[in-house]
């Protein structure tokens, strides 16, 4: 049986792992909930962007493994592979988005667009990982795939500029 988080009620949001999954209630914006979950991830990253490479990267690799367990678990709880509700996975493509990123909200403000952009458009192999893949490593895969793509592009304009 599928459940929608509203309908799925208090229940849903006393449970810590899906509070995390949805973004912190980010994921359940009527509409564009991966826009509202990327948008939730620009205040961890200003929390984060000051640790060095090698602890940025650690926790963003924690976060993905992390996100695998806590997408899979709420998915099934809703019912649904990857509800739309389902938001750690942007917020972790964000992160990979933001690695050695420059500093400025000019930046934060085009690695959420590049982001956005690739999560949407999902080119070749984002699409067939998204349709393929499946559990929680699966909802998780297609945002990596889209970060990285994102990241690719802005270290090549940061390098311009």
């Amino acid at each position: 049986m599928t459940t929608s988080p509203e309908r799925a009620g208090a229940r849903l949001w006393r449970n810590p792992v899906h509070f995390l999954a949805l973004g912190f209630g980010a994921g359940c914006a009527p509409r564009a909930p991966g826009t509202f979950g990327t948008l939730a991830a620009i205040p961890l990253y200003w929390l984060a962007r000051d640790l060095s490479l090698p602890w940025f990267l650690l926790l963003t690799a924690l976060m993905f493994a992390v996100g695998v367990w806590l997408c899979d678990r709420t998915a099934r709880d809703l019912g649904v592979h990857d509800h739309p509700s389902i938001v750690w996975d942007e917020i972790v493509g964000y992160f990979i988005t933001m690695i050695a990123a420059p500093v400025g909200w000019l930046w934060v403000g085009i690695g959420f667009g590049l982001f956005r952009v690739f999560d949407i458009l999902k080119p070749w192999p984002i699409r067939t990982v998204d349709r393929q893949v499946g559990g929680g490593f699966g909802i998780m895969a297609d945002d990596v795939l889209a970060g990285i793509y994102a990241w690719l592009i802005l270290q090549i304009l940061a390098r311009l500029v």
